[in-house]
């Protein structure tokens, strides 16, 4: 099937997660990711009278991330091992890549794995944090 009523896509456009401080979160992935604060509060669709969200935008992928504000959110830590996101991947153009992003953690202060290169089942390295809530955020280089 091609043309313009194809089922396809053409990557990720934004990641969403509910988060307990909009505030803190915002700060730190502008603070990690270089993100530019979108200066409107975009409300939850379906759910306006109780939540709302963040906007940021990285400038240079144009990657969108919209934190997520829930009047019911009780403030229980993130966990991958329950229904719901386990983590989310982002692509970077090549290895020493991973290397520039540890040393900028590393300036930042934020734990993670260090980069892990592994050839089996595939050849990958990939670098793992996570962001004040706990959600873990991966960064992926395939050779």
């Amino acid at each position: 099937m091609s043309g313009s009523g194809a089922a396809t896509i053409t990557g990720i456009h934004h990641f969403s997660p509910t988060v307990r401080d909009v505030e803190a979160s915002a700060a730190w992935y502008e603070r990690v990711f270089s993100m530019v604060r979108v200066p409107i509060r975009m409300p939850h669709h379906e759910r306006e009278d109780s939540g709302y969200a963040v906007l940021l935008i990285e400038p240079a992928s144009g990657l969108v991330i919209g934190l997520h504000h829930h009047e019911a959110n009780d403030g229980e830590p993130f966990d991958e091992a329950r229904t719901g996101l386990d983590h989310i991947g982002f692509g970077v153009p090549d290895r020493e890549s991973l290397d520039a992003w540890v040393a900028k953690l590393d300036e930042l202060g934020i734990e993670h794995s260090g980069v892990r290169d592994l050839t089996e089942p595939i050849p990958f390295s990939t670098l793992v944090f996570r962001d004040p809530d706990g959600i873990q955020l991966e960064l992926y280089h395939q050779p």
